[in-house]
């Protein structure tokens, strides 16, 4: 069907509305393919709970992704299956206890497990999941010491210098490989037979001599502690545990992640807990009250994304006309406002004079605000500011909260600021920019500057805003895009960069501005839409989808509506893709455009298909509108 714009305007802002909760939230799926969907049912046969009915539906959604071929893969375009994904999908099938070996569809796994270099080949953290499992052998020595957790702030290397998400997966890995711990049930399977060479190396020959550099530092480090050397390792895994305990939410998660909270059951375990602990089976139900259903099918969702659905909703509802005081806004902005943060979190340990104030994103989360979901936050709430004090308030602590987190290069990161130490990327961690860094990117910062600019009085010459924009000149990429880290990927990053610097004064004409207008314009597809993939985020560099894709033809659209002076043939082109568009349901409908660490952790979100084309099309109604204006 091809709608008009206002037509699907219409549409869309009712979908919406017909889809909000009780509670006022929208709790579209935060999908992340089937690695948690395996890891579940490892950690239920492994704990020997046996909620059958759970793990059979679990089984079935993975079977529902593999491949003709055998194998699983990441996403529709990655040239060959995953190997590291095709083996966790294949053990939690057969440890799921519904399949045997020689299931047709298992031995087709097996086969390309093989004929991809067998289990060795599997990154790291799937050999974590190998090894405390039994599967596999932990290394005699791990790059990482749990004794890391005893230096000083003030040393070159702390444990504080790695991402929130850093410190969540690696804590309790820490403790894991310094005990050597692995657990295995009575029905768990033999996985020998996934060897391609009988070897159980776990780093590469090239890992192993990055250690030196990185190692060596840190044991200096370690030597220097005032304590004697038999009570260091057990001191120090004591402060690895009592850092998990101290950041449980009230759901029993270890920071409402599932790796780090299945990586905590097994770190407890290992020093010395029950399957059976309160603390244990606590985590387990938190993270079964995750599951939700996609298309029919059970699925373990990493987190729960309700706030970050939530704020960009509330926003792009009244954006595209709703009222502040239509019920679906006020029951929106309440659950909002229930769910601000005012807890200090570890965000402090870096930046600790302003007052707690963020939003998180996910439902329970109450101690990890970050800085996307707290401007997301505060436009949901920004044409009720002037008229309600106690929202006031509410959004001056918000706002000065995001406005504190600038890092000193200029940028904004996620979660903590200034974590970006160049020294960090010795560390031999595989995707270790991921998982180590919460660097300032281009996505983060162009929304920052984008929230300031339009929403806030603060003066275009304010230095937080010159610092913003002069960082995001700095780093645009010499085809004139910028990557982003948190979706997929120059597409992503170059939408917010334009949007934040024509917020925040920077003239169209500025040759950064028209570098990147022609950097989206060449890349536009001859349908009119835009379509990018995950291959990018891989390469780090710019890979076309050789499709169109809604969500990104949505941000092409409107970073082209905010920097254009009139409507361009190239903006028409791509209005008259999301009118014709909207309702096929073709392979990239859950081709996911979120990423979490590249190359192994990618992101469908549910709402994006609705949110970014209604905000595309509502300001390109008000484009037409201005246009059509005599002040004009």
């Amino acid at each position: 069907m091809t709608y008009s714009t206002e037509e699907l305007i219409s549409k869309i802002t009712e979908i919406l509305k017909d889809e909000q909760t009780a509670d006022g939230s929208w709790n579209y799926p935060f999908d992340t393919g089937v690695k948690t969907d395996s890891y579940m049912i490892i950690l239920l046969r492994t704990l020997e709970i046996n909620d059958e009915d759970l793990i059979r539906r679990l089984t079935e959604r993975i079977l529902s992704k593999q491949e003709k071929d055998g194998a699983w893969k990441l996403f529709h375009d990655e040239k060959e299956g995953n190997l590291s994904y095709t083996v966790e999908s294949y053990y939690a099938l057969l440890y799921s206890g519904f399949y045997s070996k020689s299931d047709t569809r298992l031995r087709r796994a097996k086969s390309f497990i093989l004929k991809n270099g067998g289990m060795e080949k599997t990154e790291m953290f799937t050999k974590v999941l190998l090894a405390l499992t039994g599967q596999y052998k932990w290394p005699t020595f791990f790059p990482l010491p749990v004794e890391l957790m005893l230096l000083p702030l003030s040393f070159p290397i702390n444990f504080y210098d790695f991402s929130v998400f850093g410190r969540a997966n690696l804590a309790p890995i820490m403790i894991l490989a310094a005990k050597k711990y692995s657990k295995k049930a009575k029905g768990s399977p033999d996985l020998s037979d996934l060897f391609a060479t009988r070897t159980n190396e776990f780093f590469s020959a090239k890992e192993k001599r990055s250690f030196e550099n990185i190692y060596s530092i840190i044991e200096h480090g370690i030597k220097s502690i005032l304590m004697a050397p038999g009570y260091v390792r057990s001191y120090a895994i004591e402060r690895a545990k009592q850092y998990m305990l101290n950041h449980l939410e009230t759901d029993g998660t270890f920071y409402s992640y599932f790796s780090s909270t299945f990586l905590m059951v097994f770190a407890l375990m290992s020093l010395g807990y029950k399957k059976d602990d309160p603390i244990i089976l606590n985590a387990v139900d938190g993270l079964k009250r995750m599951e939700c259903t996609i298309q029919g099918y059970s699925h373990m969702q990493y987190t729960t994304a309700n706030v970050w659905n939530t704020t960009l909703i509330s926003y792009a509802l009244q954006n595209a006309g709703v009222p502040p005081s239509d019920p679906t806004i006020v029951a929106a902005n309440e659950y909002l406002l229930e769910r601000q943060q005012y807890k200090y979190g570890d965000w402090v340990i870096h930046n600790p004079d302003p007052l707690p104030g963020g939003w998180g994103f996910s439902d329970i989360n109450t101690f990890n605000p970050d800085v996307d979901d707290t401007t997301a936050a505060l436009r949901a709430f920004s044409p009720l500011v002037t008229e309600n004090s106690a929202l006031r308030s509410s959004w001056d602590r918000g706002s000065g909260w995001a406005l504190s987190m600038q890092n000193d290069d200029g940028g904004w990161p996620a979660f903590e600021k200034n974590v970006d130490k160049k020294i960090m990327d010795l560390l031999p961690i595989e995707k270790s920019r991921f998982l180590v860094s919460d660097a300032s990117s281009a996505d983060l910062t162009g929304r920052t500057l984008e929230f300031f600019g339009n929403y806030t009085n603060m003066p275009k010459k304010n230095k937080n805003i010159i610092n913003g924009v002069d960082w995001l000149l700095a780093n645009q990429k010499k085809d004139g895009s910028w990557y982003g880290r948190w979706g997929i990927c120059f597409i992503y990053g170059t939408w917010a960069a334009i949007t934040g610097l024509i917020a925040t004064g920077v003239d169209r004409k500025n040759k950064s501005i028209q570098k990147a207008i022609a950097w989206l314009k060449k890349i536009q597809n001859k349908d009119g839409g835009w379509g990018e993939s995950c291959n990018s985020d891989i390469k780090n560099t710019y890979v076309p989808l050789h499709k169109s894709h809604i969500t990104q033809t949505a941000w092409a659209l409107d970073a082209l509506i905010a920097a254009e002076n009139q409507l361009t043939p190239e903006i028409e082109a791509g209005i008259r893709y999301l009118l014709h568009s909207f309702d096929n349901e073709d392979w990239t409908w859950d081709y996911p455009v979120g990423q979490g660490m590249g190359g192994s952790f990618y992101i469908h979100y549910h709402s994006y298909r609705h949110i970014y084309p209604l905000l595309a099309l509502a300001n390109y109604e008000k484009k037409i509108k201005k246009q059509k204006s005599p002040a004009h």
